[in-house]
């Protein structure tokens, strides 16, 4: 996965097919998540490739927007009628299922797995909420 997203650690380097989406997203507690840059194209194709994240995440700080980490998502229904009923595993790690409705207004069920491949999360790799991201600068 680092491999597959080194040339992406600054923004300037962003591939085609990712936009912005949503802005910077906070933690409702502690933490956040940064700016998600989605490729559409990947969250549609109902595939996970951990070459291919559909997500890149990125935070702004000192007037430098860096890649933090990746995301990956897959739409529920597509996965699970392909996959028999089980969901997707990354590295040991089973998604998240995130059901309707939810904070980011997406229409239908989803599973995603954050991988701060970029930068240290206390609380470990694969959570959502990564301490050591802001949305200050952005």
């Amino acid at each position: 996965m680092r491999n597959a997203t080194k040339n992406y650690q600054d923004i300037s380097n962003l591939p085609p097919g990712y936009g912005p989406f949503l802005g910077c997203v906070s933690g409702p507690d502690h933490g956040a998540m940064g700016v998600h840059y989605v490729n559409g194209d990947l969250v549609g194709d109902g595939k996970i490739d951990v070459s291919q994240p559909e997500a890149l995440i990125y935070e702004t700080a000192n007037g430098q927007t860096k890649l933090v980490g990746v995301e990956y998502i897959v739409d529920a229904a597509t996965w699970l009628a392909n996959n028999n009923n089980t969901p997707p595993v990354l590295e040991g790690q089973t998604f998240q299922l995130v059901g309707i409705p939810n904070r980011f207004n997406i229409p239908a069920p989803f599973f995603e797995l954050h991988v701060w491949a970029w930068r240290h999360s206390p609380n470990g790799a694969f959570v959502d909420w990564n301490d050591h991201v802001t949305c200050e600068g952005q």
